[in-house]
């Protein structure tokens, strides 16, 4: 009882304190970010040797103080963002829309779709800027997405709020299954879909990721089958006076159709990953490498992430 009660009071203080780093302006909160990721870089010991680890695996050619270099920046923009989330959460529009800065080609292609009612996946890769992306995407378009429900529920109810508070997006749990996905773009409302996370062996396929046999959810191809949806990327970059967020070109010809169920859902998977790799190497720091993305492994194989 007690300790539930200094975790609460402990949340209630987090977040307070930022609700009040929202009224500062980006400069001062990037300066937080950096310090503040960087602090986290010495001290959280656990999650920066999956850092590391993981940026061996994808980085071999960089040497041992190259991949240190790179975690370290990881930790400072990641660490941004987490404080950018309390704008998403409590700033004012006028001010967000400053902030957020949403462009590409993919627009005119998601507002068409929109206006003719056609499925539409928005393709976000775990960079750590998604969650801006999610707030100027709902702040102008009816939209759905996933919403992972946290243990500690006073965040989970901030979380949720800051979700639904443009629009009232449809937001649906991984328990739902498909189904539900599916029933949503029919009804041409367009789905925020993060693909690249490790969801166990009985979600996933193997398929590379910068070489290493990965298990990757083949969700992306099965929904394209099952609704004709055009899938339009989403990638978001952190940059000094906020996020660019570009919605490219819609996807041609996928998933590509020319081969057996199993071969088909196999290679247009790869084709998803091999254009998530060209983007990580744009900005590699900004990916989301402190999830531990190859921690289900193919039978036989030993964990990379051995305490």
């Amino acid at each position: 009882m007690l300790i539930s009660f200094i975790k609460n009071c402990a949340t209630y203080f987090i977040l307070f304190l930022l609700y009040l780093l929202h009224f500062f302006p980006l400069c001062i909160l990037r300066f937080c970010g950096k310090m503040l990721g960087g602090f986290l870089f010495y001290v959280v010991l656990p999650r920066k040797k999956v850092v590391l680890k993981n940026l061996e695996l994808c980085f071999p050619s960089l040497s041992e103080s190259q991949r240190k270099i790179l975690a370290k920046k990881h930790f400072q923009a990641f660490a941004c963002a987490v404080l950018d989330r309390s704008l998403g959460w409590w700033a004012s529009p006028k001010r967000l829309t400053k902030i957020l800065k949403l462009g590409g080609e993919g627009v005119a292609d998601l507002e068409n779709a929109i206006q003719q009612k056609q499925p539409i996946v928005v393709l976000a890769p775990h960079f750590i800027g998604l969650d801006a992306a999610g707030t100027i995407l709902s702040m102008k378009y009816h939209f759905s997405s996933m919403f992972s429900n946290q243990k500690n529920e006073i965040l989970n109810k901030v979380l949720y709020n800051g979700r639904m508070r443009f629009h009232e997006p449809v937001l649906m749990s991984r328990q739902d299954g498909l189904r539900k996905i599916v029933k949503t773009l029919k009804q041409g409302i367009p789905f925020y879909y993060l693909p690249d996370m490790d969801f166990g062996r009985k979600e996933s396929i193997f398929v590379p990721f910068f070489g290493i046999a990965t298990a990757t959810t083949p969700a992306l191809v099965r929904l394209c089958q099952m609704t004709k949806a055009k899938v339009i990327p989403c990638i978001t970059r952190q940059i000094a006076d906020g996020y660019e967020i570009t919605l490219e070109k819609a996807w041609e010809n996928f998933p590509s159709e020319n081969a057996d169920k199993d071969t088909l859902l196999y290679e247009n998977t790869v084709a998803m990953n091999k254009y998530i790799e060209s983007k990580i190497l744009t900005m590699p720091e900004q990916y989301f490498w402190l999830h531990k993305r190859f921690k289900t492994r193919p039978e036989g194989e030993e964990s990379f992430y051995k305490k």
